[in-house]
């Protein structure tokens, strides 16, 4: 595990070069969903798992691209939220064959080893401690341009 507030795994997922990154935030606290989406520019922001996963087109077994909109290049979810866990959402992307490479970011409030180990085995690309601090937002911003790469 990384040291810091951030754990993270490692990925071969890239998007296409010349892309802006567009992540999906799904958190049932305005404010830190407000915060995400002020941080990354080409955002899209929901209050919960089952309204991500509709975004996203997994709800009925078709994947979609946005209803028409940019592809999600990453998924940054809070942990523990009402009807669906981050955990939960988390194992749906990756049982998804067109969105199991998409790099998942699960946040919490709590610091819970065998809540980080099983995200991070999972497949989770990384796990950030709320309230999410300057760091956290460069390491993620770094993450996100090394997509392009």
């Amino acid at each position: 595990m990384a040291s810091g507030s951030a754990a993270a795994s490692s990925s071969n997922w890239v998007m296409e070069s010349g892309d802006i990154p567009h992540v999906l935030a799904v958190d049932d606290n305005l404010i830190d969903r407000k915060l995400v989406e002020k941080l990354l520019r080409n955002s899209s922001c929901k209050e919960n798992g089952p309204m991500a996963l509709e975004l996203l087109g997994l709800t009925s077994g078709e994947q979609s691209t946005l209803n028409g909109e940019s592809k999600v290049n990453l998924v940054i979810t809070d942990y523990c939220m009402p009807g669906m866990s981050g955990y939960e959402l988390l194992k749906k992307i990756k049982q998804s064959s067109i969105m199991k490479e998409v790099p998942v970011v699960i946040m919490s409030s709590e610091n819970i080893p065998t809540r980080i180990n099983k995200c991070l085995e999972e497949g989770a690309q990384m796990f950030m401690l709320k309230p999410l601090k300057q760091s956290d937002v460069k390491q993620l911003t770094c993450q996100l341009m090394n997509l392009g790469r």
